[in-house]
Formats: C-alpha cells, sequence, structure tokens
C-alpha cells in the first residue's frame, strides 16, 4: 500500500503540536538559521520539544534547511544539521547542493521546490544522488506529476493549498535584484504583490493600477484523489508564516479529504497513527485567502490571478441599504457578530476594511465609518469573529486506539495494552490478601465495573476498544488497584512507542556520480559556493555560472520566469488568436520598468530587468545565533 502524507506548516513548535492534534501525518519547520522564510526560525530545544510529540503519533518533523549558502556558511550549516538530527528530526529540506558535498548526519534529505522541479530527469537524478522526497514545482499538471511519478520511486510533495509564488521557485530575482533581499535566502521582498500597469510593444496601456504578478491562493480540495492516482505521496499545505487559525483549520480540512480518500481506496494508507476529533467545522473559505485556484493541475485556465487586490477579502455578504448615523445596514442572509471584520472596494479599487464593533441584526455599528462607504456597495467579511473565537480554544483531540485485555495469570492478573500499531504492553498484578482472593458479591456488576475502569483513558493520548476479560469467576478487585494498573500501562506503552519510533532511513545515492541533466548552468543553477560547484562538477556540469547573488550578472536578464503569461490573460496570447504575435510587453510600476518576453514554445513569460545600482546581498538574516 501507497502511505499519504499530510505534510503542514509550523511556524514554531507549538503550532507544529497543533497541527499534529489537527491531523497532520507531518510538519515542515524553520531552524534557527538558512531557512526560507526569514522570521520563522526556531531554536534546536523547540524542534526537539516538537519531534518528542510528533513521534508518539508516528508523525514526522521536517527541518527547511533551504536557503543558498555562502562559503563561509557551510561548516555552520553542517554543524546545525547534526544537532537537528540529534534532537530527533526526521528529515532536512535543502536547496544548497555544496551540502551532499559534506559529513551529513544519517538524515534523509528532501529536495526543495526551491530546486526546481519540473520533470522526470531532474527529479531522477535527486533520487540518484540521495533524496528520498522531492517538491515538485506548484505548476505542475496531473500529467506532468504522473510522467513524473512513472520515472522515480522517490516520494513526490505536492503543494494542495496556500500562497502561490508566481514564479518557478528558485528562478526567482526580482527582490535580490531591486531590493538586495534574496527569496533563495529566505527574504523575499514580494515584488509579486505590487500593483502595475501594463503596456504594449508600442506603449499602448492595457490595464493600469493591478497587482499582475499576484496568484489567487492554491486550493486542491477537488482534486486530492486525482493527485494522489497520479503518484503524489506528500500533500504539503504552504503556510510557516501564517497563524495558528489558518494551521488548524486547514491541516483538519485535507485530513478529512486524505481519510476520505484512504477510507475508499485500498491501495493507499496512512501515514501516521491516530484519529483526530474537532469542535469545529472546517472552512477553507473562512481562513486567510486571495480567492482560491487550482492553478495549472487541470492545465491551463483563466482567472488564476489576483489583480484587483493581494489581500484577503473574504466571503460576499451581500450589499449596503442604508446608511445611518456610525451605522449602516446590509441586506445579508448570514447573521454577524461583533468584532466581524468587513470590507469592500473604494471608487478607485482599492480594499477598505473595518471591524464591526456592534452587530445588531443586519445594522453594523463599525469602530470608524469609512467615508467612501456608500449605498449599494458590495460587502464582503473577512474575518468571522465567531469562527476565529472557536480556534482560539482547544479545538482537536487526537487519540491513538488501543485494545485493553485482563487476564488471569498464574500468580494474579495481567493488564495488556495493544495499540493500532501493533505496540503491546503488559503489566502484572500481583494476588494479595486484598487482591484477588475473594469472588465478587454480584459478578455481572462487578464485571461491568472492571470494563468500566479499565476502559477510562482520560486525557491520555489513548483511546480504548472494548474491553476484552479472561477471567475463571468474577474477582472482586479495589478500584484504587486497577486505575493504578492502567496508568502503569498506559506510561508504559506511551514510553514503548517513543522508543520503538524509528526515524525514516537516508536513501544511498547511486555507486557512481550520474550525470546531471544539463552540460551548463548559467545563474538560474544558484550555485553560490565551492562547495556546489564541486557538486556539480563530479555529476559532468561543464560551465557553471554564479548565482545571481554573487552579483556577477550584468544588464538585463531575467529576474523571474513563471507559467503565468498575461498575454493569455489579456486574450493577446499567439496560440489562441493566430495573427497575434508575442511582441514583449512592459510592467510599470512608479519609475520601474520590467520587460516581458514570451517562450510560448515552453508557454513562459520571462520578466526581464537589471540590478539596481548599489544593491548589496544581505547578509544578516542567515547567521545562526550563538549557542544554536
Amino acid at each position: 500500500m501507497t502511505e499519504l502524507e499530510l505534510l503542514a506548516p509550523a511556524k514554531n513548535a507549538d503550532f507544529g503540536i497543533e497541527a499534529i492534534r489537527h491531523g497532520a501525518d507531518a510538519v515542515y519547520i524553520g531552524g534557527p538559521a538558512f531557512g526560507a522564510r526569514y522570521g520563522a526560525g526556531n531554536d534546536v530545544a523547540e524542534i526537539k520539544r516538537l519531534c518528542d510529540f510528533a513521534h508518539r503519533y508516528r508523525a514526522k518533523v521536517f527541518v527547511a534547511l533551504n536557503t543558498i549558502l555562502q562559503d563561509d556558511e557551510l561548516e555552520a550549516s553542517r554543524q546545525l544539521a547534526w544537532e537537528l538530527y540529534e534532537a530527533g528530526a526526521d528529515a532536512l529540506i535543502i536547496q544548497d547542493m555544496g551540502l551532499l558535498e559534506m559529513d551529513l548526519p544519517p538524515i534523509q534529505l528532501h529536495a526543495s521546490t526551491q530546486t526546481d522541479n519540473r520533470n522526470a530527469d531532474k527529479v531522477k537524478f535527486l533520487e540518484d544522488v540521495g533524496f528520498s522526497q522531492v517538491v515538485l514545482a506548484r505548476e505542475l499538471s496531473l500529467d506532468e506529476v504522473a510522467a513524473i511519478a512513472a520515472k522515480t520511486s522517490a516520494t513526490l510533495e505536492y503543494f494542495v493549498h496556500g500562497a502561490l509564488c508566481v514564479a518557478f521557485s528558485g528562478q526567482c530575482f526580482i527582490s535580490h535584484a531591486h531590493t538586495g533581499r534574496s527569496a533563495n535566502r529566505g527574504e523575499c521582498s514580494q515584488a509579486c504583490r505590487l500593483p502595475y500597469t501594463l503596456t504594449d510593444e508600442k506603449g499602448k496601456v492595457i490595464t493600469e493600477n493591478q497587482h499582475l504578478l499576484s496568484m489567487k491562493d492554491n486550493n486542491q480540495t477537488e482534486n486530492i484523489l486525482a493527485l494522489a492516482k497520479a503518484g503524489v505521496g506528500s500533500f504539503k499545505i504552504e503556510g510557516r508564516l501564517k497563524d495558528l487559525s489558518y494551521v488548524k483549520n486547514i491541516t483538519a480540512h485535507y485530513r478529512g479529504l486524505l481519510d476520505e480518500v484512504i477510507a475508499n481506496n485500498p491501495e493507499f494508507t496512512r501515514a501516521s497513527s491516530g484519529h483526530s476529533t474537532y469542535t469545529f467545522t472546517p472552512q477553507p473559505d473562512k481562513t486567510f485567502n486571495r480567492g482560491y485556484t487550482d492553478y495549472f493541475a487541470g492545465g491551463r485556465q483563466d482567472d488564476i490571478g489576483a489583480f484587483d487586490s493581494p489581500a484577503f477579502v473574504g466571503e460576499l455578504i451581500g450589499e449596503v441599504v442604508e446608511i445611518g448615523d456610525g451605522s449602516f445596514t446590509v441586506n445579508a442572509e448570514k447573521p454577524f457578530h461583533n468584532g466581524d471584520g468587513v470590507c469592500f472596494y473604494d471608487a478607485h479599487g482599492e480594499v477598505v476594511g473595518m471591524r464591526i464593533n456592534r452587530a445588531d441584526g443586519k445594522t453594523l455599528f463599525p469602530a470608524e465609518m469609512p467615508e467612501e462607504l456608500s449605498e449599494g456597495a458590495t460587502l464582503f467579511r473577512n474575518r468571522d469573529q465567531e469562527f476565529e473565537r472557536s480556534l482560539e480554544k482547544e479545538s482537536a483531540d487526537r487519540r491513538i486506539s488501543i485494545k485493553p485485555l485482563f487476564a488471569e495469570t498464574a500468580t494474579g492478573f495481567a493488564l495488556s495494552l495493544i495499540d493500532e500499531d501493533g505496540q503491546t504492553v503488559t503489566v502484572n498484578l500481583e494476588k494479595s490478601e486484598k487482591i484477588g482472593r475473594e469472588i465478587a458479591q454480584n459478578p455481572e456488576s462487578a464485571l461491568a465495573k472492571l470494563k468500566e475502569n479499565l476502559g477510562k483513558f482520560g486525557n491520555t493520548m489513548f483511546v480504548a476498544e472494548p474491553v476484552e476479560l479472561k477471567l475463571s469467576q468474577a474477582w472482586f478487585l479495589p478500584v484504587s488497584a486497577i486505575n493504578a494498573l492502567r496508568r502503569e500501562a498506559t506510561e508504559k506503552l506511551e514510553a514503548t512507542r517513543l522508543a520503538n519510533y524509528q526515524r525514516p532511513l537516508r536513501a544511498k545515492p547511486a555507486t557512481n556520480p550520474v550525470p546531471y541533466p544539463q552540460e551548463e548552468l548559467t545563474y538560474l543553477g544558484n550555485v553560490f559556493n565551492a562547495k556546489a560547484r564541486q557538486f556539480y562538477e563530479k555529476h559532468g556540469v561543464k560551465l557553471i555560472a554564479e548565482a545571481y547573488e554573487a552579483n556577477q550578472e550584468k544588464g538585463m536578464v531575467s529576474l523571474m520566469i513563471t507559467r503565468h503569461c498575461l498575454r493569455y490573460s489579456f486574450n493577446l496570447c499567439p496560440k489562441e488568436v493566430k495573427h497575434l504575435k508575442p511582441d514583449p510587453m512592459t510592467l510599470i510600476n512608479g519609475s520601474e520598468k520590467l520587460i516581458l518576453k514570451f517562450d510560448c514554445k515552453a508557454c513562459e513569460m520571462h520578466v526581464i530587468g537589471k540590478m539596481k545600482k548599489g544593491v548589496m546581498l544581505n547578509l544578516g538574516a542567515m547567521r545562526p545565533a550563538a549557542g544554536s
């Protein structure tokens, strides 16, 4: 059977623990340095705490060590890898191939999406050099995933929810070119969320002040079974910078979808243990999103962009029908709550938000009445206070199923607990003057009470199936003795599960160096240190340019490569309208101009620009903290 893994983001250990409680089979988290999400770092002790919790459920912890590294950072990254291994981490997610030329611990390696994993040859190469899991490009279709799966035995990881980078991951340099903050170093300045004016080759304005590089958010709800059938083994939720309610809500949502797939398709099985129950009903529309798209899963389609706004507009709730003194009335069908957040588009197409201090039926009293609000305005709710409060409390419980067996022995009694993974522990209760020498006066009642007490697992991580008794008589057994026996067995089973947990093994690379799919690497190869150069040379690459972050690239180059195409978005695609040619276009933001060139054969758009004068690489965020 094929394991299906639900992989959730963890901003910190507490978020990771909640993700596991809400059904994650694995979580990914940043360490104290070298992770590609600045502001989402954690010290090693916190990662150990998360690992100790996760492993009780056979859930895994992956640590992102996925930036490109300078030569003087390699040793620190190697030492950190060992610290993370000793803390219990199950895998390292990496981008920089220089690490493979170093003395790493025997920990499983996962290839970050920033290694630009778009085709079978690249993924097979990564498998051959020792990667067990490969994070696929977000842009891949179901057919493309299936084609890759046919040529590799590595686990394929696919983003199923969250924010979408418009560029192929690892192939976006616009942030570094404009600000010195490198996306490959975890400090993307998100130029893709800015407003732009688009002009054609003659300077004619096609559209103004729209967020033309901003994508809607990914949502593969309808494609989970198809992705599993195509060969995806790990279903990844984006969001190491998202808040806790997002993690809880979205993890629970996809847990339900995967459980349904597993229940109806015997070829699939769960990747960890236990079952989660919730105090809320998961609703992805309630959590931050820019509108949803399944992107290119089914091939190219219209309306994948969040051109109007990169903000969370929320659910449509109605129109403003009357404006009063400090209040307004909405013709909505859904109820409102004090503390709700609502918003609307003003005359300039900008999102204007407000917080509702008091809701009196359909009449809302905002903290501050926006001047732009008018009758007829379409209103959206981007914060449902009641739903958010339901997620602020304990909202999930995850339990391992066990079968308790209580039987007589030659010298007394024994309680055995057999969990859903086959782990078994036994504790003994010896006969004494007070225990097991007296037959119960009311056998039926005594046996019922015994089963009840043996099945009480309260606040533990276990939930009991019906208790099995193997007794010759209904003995009188003190409740205190039975409770102590159950507690001892519970503690022993928890310890046994943790002691018997086995981390996934590091994949062995091919005996002889396999050739890299290309003989030349431009700056797009992200080679930033001597060890990475050594790696590629060993695998047959003859010409190796330095990474863009080395500031060696001069003039106009592709700062972003994307499958999103603005010609297609505005019905100007030469493949769709035959008399048109793929002439360049221009994106304008203030004084900044970016040239768009179109590779119609590859069906890609290149955003061309140059490095601003005086831009230097920002290195401050990458240094590990002292003592880490």
